[in-house]
């Protein structure tokens, strides 16, 4: 293993002449070796940028366990880096939001006792704030990938935001394809008719890719998502839909302190 070796780990952002930062094209411009996991026109930019860029999507197939894919792209990076290359891997949006890569990789290569680092970039729950004006600061954020809800024992707060991302995934356990499936919505919606009333109003939301393109806040009913159209990247959103419940209690302590 050689030395010199050294990843950073840089996002596109949503949109890309936009949102990436000086310190990421400037990343991106001096590595040895740049890999890049991002949408079709970051990469296209990418590749004017760097002819020689190595795609990490090459690593997916139709019938291939994403999870495997994963695992070849972080060795395909930690390799190059313990061969002493100055790496820069670019992923879309934020690096580390929804993103098992960069932090896996990241890992590996402090653990060989080389250097490694991630720049932040602008995600897409960044986009939805903005677009969507919903401060998450308001009344709370319950922020979770829409199966690791469906399938653990998690409580939801109506009073708070809450996001659920991949929801066209919903129930994908095999990690395989990309579309939406009808029965796993519709359980994913009986699991929060717990906590819902039937016609809550939800949206559905998209990020613009392009500054020329608007975002998609399409509002519906909660029982009518398993019927509605899905992109891979399409997110759930519930905004606030009871009131907070003041602790009384903990407030009379509190005045009691002053």
């Amino acid at each position: 293993m050689n030395s010199n070796g050294q990843l950073v780990v840089v996002g596109s952002g949503i949109q890309l002449g936009r949102h990436i930062s000086q310190r990421a094209q400037s990343e991106i411009e001096a590595a040895d070796v740049v890999f890049s996991l991002a949408d079709p026109f970051a990469t296209q930019w990418l590749n004017q940028l760097r002819p020689d860029l190595i795609h990490l999507t090459d690593y997916y197939a139709d019938d291939k366990d994403r999870r495997i894919s994963y695992g070849q792209m972080e060795k395909a990076i930690v390799d190059q880096v313990q061969a002493g290359k100055a790496v820069c891997a670019v992923f879309y949006g934020h690096p580390g939001v929804f993103a098992r890569v960069p932090h896996r990789a990241i890992a590996e290569v402090r653990e060989a006792g080389l250097s490694a680092r991630m720049e932040p970039g602008i995600s897409a729950e960044d986009c939805l704030i903005a677009d969507l004006g919903l401060d998450p600061g308001h009344r709370g954020l319950f922020s979770c990938e829409a199966t690791q809800f469906l399938i653990n024992r998690r409580s939801l707060d109506p009073a708070a935001l809450v996001i659920l991302w991949q929801v066209a995934l919903t129930g994908n356990l095999d990690c395989v394809g990309f579309e939406a499936h009808p029965p796993s919505l519709e359980l994913l919606v009986g699991k929060l008719l717990d906590w819902y009333r039937p016609d809550t109003e939800i949206i559905l939301y998209e990020a613009a890719q392009l500054p020329i393109e608007p975002f998609r806040a399409e509002r519906m009913a909660l029982t009518d998502l398993p019927a509605a159209s899905f992109k891979e990247h399409t997110t759930l959103v519930i905004p606030p839909s009871s009131e907070l419940l003041p602790d009384q209690a903990m407030i009379d302590r509190l005045r009691q302190l002053r």
